[in-house]
């Protein structure tokens, strides 16, 4: 039993809320978001925040909103009730040794730990993961309407606006030559004035990929992400040794282990970083060592998560010591409701890491209980 600030209790929120267009990805398309938010209350008073926030319910990944809020609710929660709040590190220990899997919830509670000591003590979160090294990132879009035309109006209304000039394409459900034909029409639109990358989301074989690949790199694509399976680690080898635009590796990566499977086998030129997937920040950290020691570049990715869990791997990213492609840390901007009190700075084609103590931000709590689920 702890003996210092203890945690008095753990809420789990699903609120969702609509996007401002249809993201079509490969396995799915999206009209709403299902963002979840974990509360940990503490008895000095304050709450920290997480977000387990993943896309198309289990359309991408084994976890889901509702699968999530049970998971903490039953085997989280007794846990963590009742423990120290100054120790993040032992209690995600414990949950570590009881636990298996549940990359997202582990996540989450984890952030809200660590915000709540950061609020604590003082400090933004960044200062308690290793030291913010940059207080701006540079932030890519993505174009996922599937509509040529309609892409290239969205992106020069992004350029315009100086709010991103770092475009991926959503790729894989039509015919590799359909496809691809529509990421070099997008190319030469924004020819240099943009950089240009792909996200293929796992769906396409060995033979579309070489195909593909050489079609790109021929219409400037600069970087391809997850283009086959994620187990086909001799493929994304193979890849990475046949072409010169980069090969990056997303869902593939499930924590620190998987990091070291692909940067040993030379079977990606770039890690995809997630806090999620990785189970956490402190996981992710770990995997963005195992990159750098193999020389391995890194791009901060996302689930598409809501400011929180954004605003969580913002102070992250901003303690890394190379962020070489930048991040796509757009989830907010997806949404067509803001949830926080005081949005997130996006400007200048970067997103401003947040300064105040924790996380640095307040929910607007009248705009969650209104998308809230579970009213009914």
């Amino acid at each position: 039993m702890a003996t210092g600030t203890r945690i008095s209790a753990i809420d789990v929120l699903i609120a969702d809320i609509p996007t401002v267009r249809p993201h079509v990805l490969a396995m799915t398309t999206m009209h709403t978001q299902a963002v979840v938010l974990v509360f940990i209350r503490r008895d000095d008073g304050l709450c920290g925040i997480g977000e387990a926030t993943t896309i198309g319910g289990l359309a991408y990944g084994e976890e889901s909103p509702e699968g999530i809020r049970a998971a903490i609710n039953t085997y989280f929660a007794p846990l963590v009730v009742g423990e120290d709040g100054d120790r993040p590190a032992a209690i995600m220990a414990r949950i570590e040794a009881a636990i298996i899997g549940n990359r997202f919830a582990k996540c989450a509670i984890e952030t809200a730990l660590l915000d709540a000591l950061g609020q604590a003590r003082g400090l933004p979160l960044s200062e308690l993961l290793g030291g913010r090294r940059r207080d701006r990132l540079p932030v890519a879009w993505t174009l996922a309407s599937g509509e040529t035309e309609r892409d290239i109006a969205e992106g020069e209304a992004m350029i315009d606006a100086r709010r991103h000039n770092i475009f991926k394409l959503k790729i894989g459900k039509r015919p590799v030559t359909d496809d691809c034909a529509h990421v070099a029409a997008i190319a030469r639109a924004f020819e240099g004035r943009a950089s240009i990358r792909v996200d293929v989301n796992q769906h396409w074989s060995r033979a579309n990929a070489t195909d593909g690949m050489a079609r790109l790199q021929n219409a400037g694509v600069v970087l391809v992400e997850q283009p086959i399976a994620a187990g086909d680690i001799e493929g994304m080898q193979a890849l990475c040794r046949r072409f010169d635009m980069a090969v990056m590796a997303d869902e593939a990566l499930s924590g620190p282990a998987s990091a070291w499977r692909f940067v040993r086998e030379q079977a990606a030129d770039v890690l995809s970083l997630k806090i999620t997937q990785s189970g956490g920040l402190n996981a992710a950290r770990d995997v963005a060592t195992i990159a750098r020691a193999g020389h391995v570049a890194l791009y901060g990715g996302t689930m598409l998560e809501a400011a929180i869990g954004t605003a969580a791997s913002a102070h992250l990213f901003a303690a890394l010591p190379a962020l070489e492609w930048g991040s796509e840390l757009f989830g907010p901007l997806l949404l067509t409701e803001e949830i926080l009190t005081e949005p997130l700075v996006y400007r200048d084609f970067a997103l401003e890491v947040p300064s105040g103590a924790g996380l640095g931000v307040r929910l607007d709590e009248d705009k969650l209980r209104y998308f809230a689920r579970g009213k009914d």
